[in-house]
């Protein structure tokens, strides 16, 4: 769907929307919550999770997997996020169905703003150069300005806009956006390093068809079924409350997470195989600075099965270093450049 750093996605869709229903009569109905819109952003959350533990375990080298670049999670995660934008525009457009709440948006705009801002400062000082400067929250709160104006619009004009905006990253993609000042727009010809990449193009087109899907709905005479429906079982009222407790989950869930993941890493140390995944990958980096790929990549893939053959990795980072060394001789003089 466009641009999208495959780090920490996910997010809150605009906290959790009170949002009236239109009865047949003339008189508006006194507002209710929609359950229906609470478990599908409690559902969303859950996959957050899932993705952000896997990322982890990627991270940290608990597991041999590799999440960053694979095209199956990063479909995972521009579903994800696609989601909680899409719900931000469906709980903006049933938020203000009767009129623009001022005070209402003005108060929720200022809790996403300033969870953006918290996890910002949060990425820069553990990730001071892959530091979150504009993922799903900044993204929640600019496309949520950026839409009051289709609040009223035509449909078709919701619709042809969001559109515009999926099409504008490959029309209008070029190396005067590349300033880090118009880094949030997504239009510049290479992405910032960034753990979390949510740019306006194109990713507020899901919020204008959110949007566009609540005004819809809206225009008919009775509540639809949806509106209507309830959550009873136990695990469809769990996923009401993750929905509900959307923001509080997002700021938190990562940091338990990788505080036990870090936690199992001291004691049963990284996986020999994530660990061999990973050093071949920055070792055919390094290396292709002096030599051709398909000689980077075959005296990498020795080192490493040479070191499968004496043991694998050990902690000892300077013991490690110095056997790399000696290995990487040995299959230079086997197969010279």
């Amino acid at each position: 769907m466009g641009k999208l750093r495959p780090g920490w996605v996910g997010g809150p869709a605009i906290l959790s929307y009170t949002s009236p229903v239109t009865a047949p009569s003339p008189h508006i109905v006194e507002p209710t919550r929609w359950d229906a819109i609470d478990v599908a952003r409690g559902a969303a959350i859950v996959a957050m999770i899932s993705y952000h533990f896997a990322w982890d375990l990627s991270f940290l080298q608990l597991a041999p997997i590799r999440v960053v670049g694979d095209p199956g999670w990063n479909a995972f995660a521009r579903g994800i996020a696609g989601s909680f934008l899409a719900l931000a525009g469906l709980g903006l457009s049933l938020a203000h169905a009767q009129g623009f709440r001022r005070r209402a948006f003005l108060s929720r705009l200022a809790k996403v703003g300033g969870a953006a801002l918290a996890v910002t400062l949060a990425t820069f000082l553990a990730f001071p150069d892959s530091y979150v400067f504009f993922g799903i929250l900044h993204a929640i709160a600019v496309c949520s300005i950026l839409a009051l104006p289709f609040l009223k619009a035509p449909i078709w004009v919701v619709a042809a806009t969001a559109v515009l905006c999926f099409a504008a990253p490959r029309l209008l993609t070029a190396p005067a956006f590349d300033h880090p000042v118009l880094d949030w727009l997504g239009l510049g010809s290479r992405d910032p390093v960034t753990n979390d990449y949510v740019p306006v193009f194109p990713w507020f087109g899901p919020v204008l068809i959110g949007l566009a899907i609540g005004r819809t709905v809206l225009r008919r005479r009775t509540a639809p079924s949806v509106a209507r429906w309830r959550a009873e079982s136990s695990a469809a009222q769990l996923l009401a409350w993750a929905g509900r407790k959307s923001l509080l989950i997002y700021l938190i869930h990562q940091p338990v997470l990788l505080a036990a993941l870090m936690g199992v890493l001291q004691f049963a140390g990284p996986h020999p195989e994530a660990q061999a995944r990973a050093f071949l990958q920055q070792c055919t980096a390094e290396c292709l600075g002096t030599g051709s790929a398909g000689f980077c990549q075959a005296t990498c893939a020795c080192v490493v099965d040479r070191l499968r053959e004496s043991g694998g990795f050990r902690r000892g980072a300077s013991e490690d270093q110095s056997r790399i060394s000696s290995l990487a001789q040995a299959c230079l003089r086997v197969d010279p450049p």
